[in-house]
């Protein structure tokens, strides 16, 4: 017996994304707004690009189990 692939709508794929994206702007406008020397923006951005991949990469094991 087959089992049945569910699959993810285009609209729900768009509508992950675009949030990620948007998001991602939001992060990059707050940063180039911060009052603050360049190191420490780079700290938040870096703290940032961190939190993101490992976002990443935890999903990719949840969907692997």
């Amino acid at each position: 017996m087959k089992k049945k692939v569910y699959r993810n709508t285009a609209t729900f794929k768009l509508l992950a994304w675009g949030s990620f994206a948007l998001f991602v702007i939001l992060i990059l406008i707050g940063l180039y707004t911060l009052k603050e020397p360049l190191m420490v923006k780079g700290y938040y951005l870096m703290g940032t690009v961190g939190v993101i991949s490992s976002a990443f990469t935890i999903a990719k094991v949840t969907r692997d189990d």
